[in-house]
């Protein structure tokens, strides 16, 4: 009777288990929006190859953020440019000339969404143009790399940190889970930040599986175009070289083997891939 009893337990646990790795999905309905974080004029865009791939050269790239639902819980992948830049002219000077066009919290009120319903805000690595407008979600858990997270609070700080923009988590004790390897944000399977080191130390990229489009992989800055990231391209200003080589094979490797979308964050020509704002995918 008890070699029974133990059988039908471990049978609904294993069941139960099956079923959350074979659909991937919560109670509810997990949808994600593409939000426009800003844009950056890139007027010299050899500074994203150290083997002088693209001397001469200039681009314009995005900065995307996305709001992801998961059941009644709103997460922020990136929370983009800081909000000063809004409405800031862009040059042919500067090697980085960023300027937003609308700030997160007025996409978020187009879907009816307020600040305070963002629970949790997860940020693929510590520079300016994704952890700019941070601080305007101050009741929200941040999840950022372990690595990354001592970073912003070392002195002096490593190239790159702007961590007054982050002052609710980095002065004012607002809730911090570093996270180190990945992490089942969810505990479904459905949302999981991928540990992908090397442009800087702690980075982390995104896989959210989706229930009609299907696994869809947000690069974070593993790479900022298409040309990086099918070349094997590394920008000089990257943390660890080997750390990013292979990063970007694992996104290739992970990519294939769930059959996922791939979104180049800061490439523009991966906006189509998933629905424009307001509409979102599921």
């Amino acid at each position: 009777m008890k070699r029974a009893l133990y059988l039908l337990a471990m049978g609904t646990v294993l069941s139960g288990a099956a079923a959350v790795s074979v659909s991937g999905q919560p109670s509810g309905a997990i949808k994600l929006w593409r939000l426009d974080c800003g844009s950056i004029q890139v007027n010299d865009m050899d500074a994203f190859s150290d083997v002088k791939a693209y001397v001469g050269r200039k681009t314009r790239i995005t900065d995307s953020c996305y709001l992801i639902k998961h059941g009644e819980t709103y997460m922020l992948w990136e929370t983009g440019l800081p909000a000063a830049l809004k409405g800031a002219a862009m040059n042919s000077k500067d090697t980085f000339s960023p300027t937003v066009t609308k700030t997160v919290i007025e996409q978020l009120n187009e879907i009816g969404i307020k600040p305070d319903q963002v629970s949790i805000i997860g940020i693929s690595h510590y520079h300016f143009d994704h952890l700019g407008q941070s601080d305007d979600f101050p009741k929200a858990k941040l999840l950022i790399g372990t690595r990354d997270w001592e970073a912003m609070r070392a002195n002096p700080l490593p190239f790159g940190i702007n961590p007054t923009l982050a002052t609710n988590w980095t002065q004012k004790g607002g809730a911090v889970d570093p996270v180190t390897g990945d992490r089942d944000v969810f505990g479904d399977g459905t949302v999981t930040m991928l540990e992908t080191p090397g442009h800087t130390p702690g980075h982390h990229s995104l896989l959210v599986r989706l229930t009609g489009m299907g696994p869809v992989l947000l690069s974070g800055d593993v790479a900022h175009f298409r040309e990086n990231y099918d070349s094997n391209g590394v920008p000089g200003f990257n943390t660890d070289r080997a750390d990013s080589l292979a990063s970007i094979e694992r996104l290739k490797g992970m990519a294939k083997n769930v059959n996922a979308t791939v979104v180049i964050q800061h490439d523009a020509r991966d906006i189509a891939k998933l629905p424009a704002f307001p509409a979102s995918a599921d």
